[in-house]
């Protein structure tokens, strides 16, 4: 089987990889299962099925006379669905999850102004990733400073970027000559900020 470019077959063959590695086989037909079946489980029909279910139930209580075990046979069978799709939803989620970082990584890897460091972000601790939001906060600063959204940087570059942009703002400054209309109504030459 192909993907993309990618040989995803055991190079023994499928027989072998079948036999060689019983456990990501499971794994297959348990990933697989619990696609179909969350797909399933979000579908209009299976939402109808559980309200034709919860209705019957509702209708036959008069008939056993809303007894105990009335109640617990709603209570047991609402209990062990939600058990097992628990389970299911979550690999699905899981599945996903790994899918969305690999996109964002790839993404990530080909930009060339991208920084690196973003890749697999998922696998820092949390003291790690609230470093990085301390730094984004300073980046959105710099940005405020800059003019709004539209100045960017880069993790690596930022403050590389800043003293480049702050050098390239006092160089081209207009000098103010004689007859010149007033200097500081130009945006040029908005005084720059010491520290942005």
């Amino acid at each position: 089987m192909s993907r993309n470019g990618l040989d995803l077959r055991d190079p023994r063959g499928s027989a072998s990889a079948l036999s060689a590695r019983p456990r990501s086989w499971l794994m297959h037909r348990f990933d697989r299962f619990a696609g179909a079946a969350t797909r399933h489980a979000g579908s209009p029909a299976a939402f109808v099925v559980a309200v034709v279910v919860v209705a019957a139930w509702a209708v036959t209580g008069p008939m056993f006379d809303y007894s105990e075990t009335w109640q617990l046979v709603i209570n047991t069978g609402t209990t062990i669905v939600t058990f097992l799709m628990v389970f299911l939803i979550q690999q699905s989620q899981n599945k996903d999850a790994v899918a969305v970082h690999l996109k964002l990584n790839e993404l990530l890897a080909s930009h060339r102004e991208a920084s690196n460091m973003l890749v697999s972000i998922e696998d820092l601790d949390e003291e790690e990733l609230h470093q990085l939001v301390t730094f984004y906060r300073h980046l959105a600063e710099l940005a405020d400073k800059e003019g709004g959204i539209k100045a960017s940087h880069s993790l690596d570059e930022a403050h590389l970027n800043q003293a480049t942009k702050r050098e390239a703002r006092t160089g081209r400054r207009p000098v103010a000559k004689a007859g010149d209309a007033n200097p500081a109504d130009s945006p040029e030459s908005v005084p720059v900020r010491q520290g942005a």
